[in-house]
């Protein structure tokens, strides 16, 4: 039996009205959190020319790029340096205003006594380390946030992963070399993968035997990669020793028990993408995923960076599938979630709250926020403002079930749809 359907036209005509009367849009005092991506290797090699891809990370509002300084690779002998890669990476980055943050990682052989580039310097030559630091800090006056090491609680990149190997070779000697180049330079130290794997330490153990070894840092830095199923941005996790996105309430509480004055660093963090890894979520769920992100540090005391890891996948399927782009240079669904994240806050029937971010351009940014009707995306009100740092809150007329997108007029550009729920 047919039943009777109201006009298409009437349909949009109700659902504008109804925006029109709902709260005016309001950014709120947003903090000053910034977000970054780090892909060394699209980076340096990727298609066109550093200006280039520099360009297009600026032109997404990135505000930070994060970036490898190998130490082994760049000081071949005591006192001997090759800074051409970096000094190509961090000048471009700096001629486009966008905020480098630089990891050290990677021991010369002649420093470990012909270890790997993943063991300590040895003890007794540490001080190369912290010579080398103040090398590169005061080449790069321009640079002030510094990663001491990646992920050291892992065998893979501090072997063995000790708390203590890792501060007394490591995190100390850098920071005083920063600090003896650049007072004002920020030192992260920690940069913890968010479980300790086959032969490591977790996240929450590393915290409190940095301490006990008297660890010397500005920041703490952390990577709160998902490892549960179905973790999310605000759910999941466990109530154990690995700290994912889920969990950050966790990290903030262990680190202000032993670094109180510690700022924090999410310096790593991503969702792979199936396809093409079988074990990535969906590339709809990616890009929500984003949005969720970039909200739950906006809401996080004492969070000022979130670094996304990558721009582009990586071929190999062992790898990282977390990127932006495939493997061929396609963006996916993340690419404009990273330019536009949007997130549903909370619903009552169907008044549905939005917290979103306008990532381009300056200042105040104007913006649209649209449903889609009848196969057709259809603008909710008048276009709104953000505040100075592109943040927003706004809420719209919107069931559950309906998909709503942001837009951003100036930019040409409209976020990927969101799923009310």
């Amino acid at each position: 039996m047919r039943g009777t359907r109201m006009p298409v036209r009437i349909v949009v005509a109700v659902v504008v009205l109804c925006c029109a009367l709902l709260v005016a849009p309001s950014a709120g005092a947003a903090p000053g959190v910034q977000f970054g991506i780090q892909d060394d290797a699209w980076l340096e090699y990727g298609p066109g020319t550093l200006a280039q891809r520099v360009a297009r990370l600026d032109r997404m509002g990135f505000d930070a790029v994060r970036v490898t300084l190998a130490w082994h690779e760049i000081e071949t002998s005591p006192g001997t340096y090759r800074w051409g890669r970096s000094d190509r990476l961090l000048g471009a980055l700096r001629a486009r205003g966008l905020r480098p943050i630089v990891t050290i990682w990677g021991t010369p052989r002649w420093a470990n006594r012909g270890g790997l580039p993943n063991v300590a310097p040895a003890e007794g030559l540490e001080y190369h380390f912290q010579n080398f630091t103040r090398t590169a800090a005061t080449r790069y006056q321009y640079v002030d946030a510094w990663l001491m090491w990646n992920e050291p609680n892992k065998p893979l990149w501090l072997n063995p992963a000790s708390p203590r190997t890792y501060v007394q070779q490591i995190l100390n000697p850098g920071y005083r070399g920063i600090k003896a180049a650049n007072p004002k330079a920020k030192v992260a130290g920690g940069v913890t993968a968010p479980t300790a794997g086959r032969g490591g330490i977790a996240p929450v153990d590393f915290i409190k035997l940095m301490r006990a070894n008297g660890a010397l840092l500005d920041v703490y830095a952390h990577h709160p990669y998902p490892v549960f199923p179905g973790d999310t941005p605000f759910k999941g996790g466990c109530k154990c020793k690995t700290l994912t996105m889920a969990e950050l309430h966790r990290l903030l509480l262990f680190v202000n028990r032993n670094f109180p004055k510690a700022r924090v660093w999410l310096t790593e963090y991503g969702y792979q993408t199936n396809p093409p890894d079988r074990f990535g979520v969906s590339p709809e769920l990616q890009a929500r995923y984003i949005g969720e992100a970039a909200r739950r540090v906006y809401l996080a005391p004492k969070v000022d960076l979130l670094i996304h890891y990558l721009y582009r996948d990586e071929p190999n399927l062992a790898r990282w599938q977390s990127g932006l782009e495939n493997v061929r240079g396609q963006p996916k669904l993340g690419l404009r979630a990273s330019m536009l994240p949007l997130a549903q806050v909370s619903r009552r029937g169907t008044r549905t709250t939005l917290w979103g971010q306008v990532r381009p351009g300056a200042g105040r940014r104007s913006y649209v926020v649209e449903r889609k009707i009848a196969g057709r995306w259809v603008q909710l009100g008048r276009p709104g403002r953000t505040n100075a740092r592109g943040y927003f809150k706004r809420t719209i007329a919107a069931p559950k079930g309906s998909q709503v997108r942001l837009r951003f007029p100036a930019g040409k550009v409209a976020g990927p749809p969101l799923r009310v729920r």
